[in-house]
């Protein structure tokens, strides 16, 4: 119990001036395109507003996956990587679940990053979710 609230205050310290920035980027698209819409629209807007903000990405970034040492032929594509340390995760759909923070987890462990944002684009009020690679150590 002591160990998650630990957890969860150190989880809301990570990138904060960087995520409010992104977070403001979020909701601007948000408001102009309202819900409803195909996330590949909402990739391309969040694009145009990432850089209108001037906040520094990277949009479909392409990670190599391995297994047992061997890299995979497919690879893992992150929606944006901005500041080169925060990956975001857009989606447009009727329900965040459990599997997408799970799939936002695994993405950040191929990508060796400590905090990913989920975003779904298809809610009425957009809420961000951070998810922390917590098997990263602080650098």
């Amino acid at each position: 119990m002591i160990f998650s609230v630990i957890f969860n205050m150190i989880q809301d310290f990570i990138f904060k001036q960087e995520s409010a920035a992104i977070n403001k980027a979020a909701f601007e698209v948000h408001k102009r395109l309202g819900v409803g819409l195909h996330e590949k629209l909402y990739q391309e807007a969040m694009a145009i507003e990432l850089e209108y903000l001037g906040i520094p990405f990277e949009r479909e970034v392409c990670y190599d996956v391995y297994y047992r040492g061997q890299r995979l032929c497919h690879h893992y594509y992150a929606d944006f990587v901005c500041y080169d340390k925060i990956i975001l995760e857009l989606k447009s759909v009727s329900m965040l679940i459990d599997r997408h923070k799970a799939q936002l987890r695994n993405y950040l462990g191929i990508a060796e990053k400590r905090l990913g944002l989920l975003y779904n684009f298809n809610e009425l009020y957009i809420t961000p979710i951070r998810v922390l690679n917590s098997n990263m150590r602080t650098r």
